[in-house]
């Protein structure tokens, strides 16, 4: 695995996070009781959910406090995916050789401690537990891949800032609290502690990730079409607007509409819209891989206006996933095949 120049998920991305995710993990559970509580009584439900493998010197916190670090191994990886019906677990996925793993760890350490229990850190030497990169497809390390009632919610890859991170970790609160996850293990520093102050966004920016908020997509694409038109090299202008283009295609879809879409793209391999709106999903849901083959298929396949029609939309999912995430550069070498 290569360690790639890191592109952290900009603010519009972060509204893709969700529990669709692709990844199972339920090979990796090991079949084991979850460790007791220390200084609980048999029979007595404890004040807090417990951390796995509190008490291991990675998970050095105030006295009566869980910590919220824990170094994950396979024997307690079964209790951190148990623990995120409670709180979500952000796993670090680090590698000795990666020099951006420390800094990703004392990035993530910091920031989550000052949650004040409402998020786990979970460091994993993927050298020492591989089944886990394989389990959350990991091209590249480090990552950080959070888990939310045992489903996988991608984050970033390489090294991120304090800001980005926090705010990525405030969408993903967001999220784990919009599926009942809002538990909180009393450790870190005090909840109610004022966070550190994040730059302003450019006005532009701002704007957009207002309308993000209120779900308007068009205000938000428009806005970062303005940004776009004032500075073109507004790579993260440029990679807000695919990622709002493609919430606002998926925006009215329903399920029943989804499997329709899912049927109908089985059925025609040559449908261009059925295809894009399957490869829309795919990358969406965590499936990234397949919904950017899925679009390079169609285009090794097809010719004419739709196959220039097919191109275009995977540039866009590019920006989408981030141009130096591994799974893009492959894609972009399968394109280069069929094309030339």
């Amino acid at each position: 695995m290569s360690s790639p120049a890191s592109r952290p998920v900009p603010p519009a991305a972060a509204s893709l996070l969700n529990l669709r995710g692709a990844v199972d993990l339920s090979a990796l559970k090991q079949r084991q009781a979850p460790a007791a509580v220390p200084g609980s009584a048999p029979g007595n439900p404890p004040a807090g959910p417990p951390v796995p493998g509190e008490g291991a010197p990675a998970g050095t916190a105030d006295a009566g406090h869980a910590p919220l670090r824990v170094n994950v191994t396979e024997g307690n990886f079964q209790e951190l995916v148990e623990l995120s019906a409670q709180v979500p677990v952000v796993f670090a996925l680090w590698a000795a050789y990666s020099p951006e793993s420390a800094g990703m760890l004392d990035t993530l350490e910091r920031v989550v401690n000052s949650y004040g229990g409402r998020l786990v850190l979970g460091a994993a030497d993927i050298d020492a537990f591989p089944q886990l990169a394989q389990a959350f497809q990991v091209q590249a390390v480090p990552t950080a891949v959070a888990v939310v009632k045992g489903q996988p919610v991608p984050l970033f890859q390489g090294g991120a800032d304090e800001a980005q991170v926090r705010a990525l970790l405030d969408e993903l609160l967001k999220v784990a609290a919009a599926n009942g996850v809002t538990g909180s293990l009393g450790g870190g520093a005090p909840a109610d502690a004022e966070p550190a102050p994040l730059p302003p966004l450019p006005p532009l920016h701002q704007a957009a990730f207002d309308a993000i908020e209120e779900g308007d997509y068009q205000a938000a694409a428009a806005a970062y079409r303005q940004a776009l038109l004032e500075m073109p090299a507004d790579a993260e202008a440029k990679a807000g607007l695919a990622q709002v283009e493609l919430m606002a295609r998926l925006q009215p879809l329903s399920t029943q509409e989804t499997e329709a879409l899912r049927t109908r793209a089985a059925e025609a391999p040559d449908n261009l819209e059925a295809q894009l709106a399957v490869a829309d999903l795919d990358v969406a849901g965590g499936h990234v891989e397949d919904g950017l083959n899925r679009v390079v298929t169609f285009i090794g396949r097809n010719f004419g206006p739709e196959r220039e029609t097919a191109r275009v939309r995977l540039l866009e999912l590019f920006d989408v996933v981030g141009t130096s995430d591994g799974r893009v550069a492959k894609a972009r070498q399968n394109l280069a095949r069929v094309l030339f």
